[in-house]
């Protein structure tokens, strides 16, 4: 059975860093594109960013040059993908999600609030 399970999300002060996690099980992360995604409320949800099987990047203009998506490297985290994000402002506000091909996780929510 497929699982993805985000974790690292919480709240912080505009400016700070966040760094969000989603490990996967059931499945050998490295052969799948991974994408990082969020719902604002009330709105669609919205890519973030994209990390290829051959470790390519896409960011989304909104988080490109504050967001950094990256696998694990480590036999401990190699069914890992993590997704940094500097520089928060309020409207990265969300519940941040993580998909591989079909699979979804449940999300994690990041509040960035003074």
């Amino acid at each position: 059975q497929v699982q993805l399970v985000e974790s690292g999300g919480g709240q912080v002060q505009p400016g700070g860093s966040l760094k969000l996690s989603c490990e996967a099980s059931g499945v050998i992360f490295t052969d799948y594109t991974v994408d990082w995604y969020r719902e604002i409320p009330g709105k669609e949800r919205e890519l973030v960013a994209r990390i290829t099987t051959n470790r390519g990047r896409m960011y989304t203009d909104p988080v490109k040059g504050r967001f950094t998506i990256f696998r694990g490297n480590t036999d401990r985290t190699k069914n890992v993908v993590y997704l940094e994000m500097n520089n928060l402002k309020p409207e990265d506000t969300a519940v941040y999600y993580c998909k591989a091909a079909t699979y979804w996780g449940k999300g994690t929510l990041v509040t960035v609030s003074s």
